[in-house]
């Protein structure tokens, strides 16, 4: 099948015979007759698989022009990234058509954005926190909106956006098509999608947790950070190696790795994580993109907003903490029907996790013998070793009193000498004592 078969308007056909889409792959084909139905639709599929065109193209083909400012279709993502990554896919098919697409985020500036929405607009992508905080200023006005795509819900979800998500839902007219996107369908997000839409249909263009078949996968057992290191040098040496992008667990590893990546291959590889700048990870994508770097080391919270073509290689740095992580991560090559390598570097108290990613998968990943000259070095980095934690013992502390006789913690006897007590002296009772009756003067004569 092929664009043309579906019932796409000639703008739309067009646009993509100028930039070169014929096939519509599993997603865009299975789900684009259900969502001009215009019915619910919730989509499972992997990244990599096309699924921003998949709702794209039957959103605007259905869309009609109207001389109202307010956007008819909202698209809600949760990270800039993405939020730029859908901008652009419109922009490339409504080249022909009067469509106005803004992107709004958060880091960036709100005043101006603002301006843009004023500005008057058909379709606005964003960030839940940006979008609610401009309909909560007055500056986006949603009583237009017609349909809602929720894109990556497990990951907006994931990263705590519920709250914005439900105050933006209930400012949202009820009478509108919902489109959900995921590329897992774990429990919290099916009693998300229940909670807000009635029935609806779901598409499933690749079971969820199964790897893209075009992606040859790979791993070696490998102990610490400076081993890791070596191997990647050996490994991005060779020729095959061409655009390159390595995750790593954590920010502090992610800047350790591009230390020493950059010394050894100066002005070949970038950075990004959640620390760095919005605009300099925007550059960093931009220049991966181009070719004017091999390299990106990236951490797992930007993985599903990085859209690259052609990236050759996936190298797992670190392993993720479960699979759907993995998946999403390795989807990032094997695109568009092109094949590509993942590889995994795992510590030995890591095997039993792959194996779990393995067993999900149903998939048999080989650990490669290490080349001979890789130098496998035993010093460990401070972020890899072990941390001790004492045990705190707490000790519950006794009700003090202010008693003589229940003394609080603090008191101590006094010695002998020092529990005198000046007392009054009573002449005629010591005269009683001593005597037996009391001692009279005399009077004179």
């Amino acid at each position: 099948m092929t664009f043309k078969e579906l019932n796409i308007n000639k703008q739309l056909i067009k646009a993509l015979d100028e930039i070169g889409y014929t096939t519509p792959t599993t997603i865009q084909r299975d789900a684009f007759s259900i969502i001009m139905s215009g019915k619910d639709v919730l989509g499972l599929a992997q990244t990599g698989t096309g699924k921003t065109m998949a709702y794209i193209l039957p959103l605007l083909s259905m869309w009609r022009f109207s001389k109202e400012p307010h956007p008819q279709i909202l698209v809600i993502v949760p990270t800039r990234e993405l939020v730029e990554q859908v901008v652009r896919e419109i922009e490339k098919v409504t080249t022909y058509l009067n469509c106005v697409a803004v992107g709004v985020f958060g880091g960036a500036n709100i005043n101006t954005q603002a301006e843009e929405v004023l500005k008057g607009l058909d379709v606005l992508v964003g960030t839940p926190g940006r979008i609610f905080d401009l309909a909560a200023s007055g500056s986006l006005q949603l009583k237009q909106i017609k349909k809602l795509v929720i894109d990556e819900v497990d990951e907006t979800l994931n990263l705590g956006f519920r709250s914005q998500l439900t105050a933006i839902l209930d400012m949202l007219p009820q009478k509108r098509q919902n489109l959900f996107f995921s590329a897992t369908l774990s429990e919290e997000v099916e009693r998300f999608i229940q909670t807000y839409i009635g029935d609806y249909f779901t598409v499933e263009a690749a079971g969820a947790g199964t790897p893209l078949e075009k992606i040859n996968q790979q791993a070696f057992e490998i102990p610490n950070f400076k081993s890791k290191v070596n191997l990647l040098f050996q490994l991005l040496v060779q020729k095959d190696f061409s655009k390159t992008l390595v995750f790593t667990s954590s920010k502090e590893i992610a800047d350790h790795l591009f230390e020493s990546v950059n010394a050894e291959f100066p002005d070949k590889s970038e950075v990004i994580h959640s620390n760095k700048s919005q605009n300099y990870r925007f550059r960093a994508v931009r220049e991966f993109r181009d070719g004017a770097i091999d390299v990106l080391i990236a951490t797992d919270l930007i993985a599903r907003g990085i859209d690259v073509p052609d990236v050759s290689h996936v190298i797992h740095f670190d392993l993720p903490e479960d699979c759907d992580t993995y998946i999403h991560r390795i989807g990032r090559t094997g695109r568009q029907e092109k094949t590509g390598v993942a590889i995994a570097f795992v510590k030995e108290n890591e095997k039993e996790l792959f194996k779990s990613f393995k067993d999900a998968m149903k998939s048999n990943i080989p650990f490669n013998k290490l080349p001979e000259e890789i130098e496998i070095s035993t010093e460990m980095m401070d972020f890899e070793k072990p941390s001790l934690k004492m045990r705190e013992t707490l000790v519950k502390q006794k009700k003090r009193s202010n008693s003589i006789d229940a003394p609080g913690p603090a008191f101590h006897e006094k010695k002998e000498k020092n529990k005198k007590v000046n007392k009054r002296y009573d002449h005629k009772k010591a005269m009683h004592e001593k005597y037996g009756k009391p001692k009279t003067r005399r009077g004179k004569h």
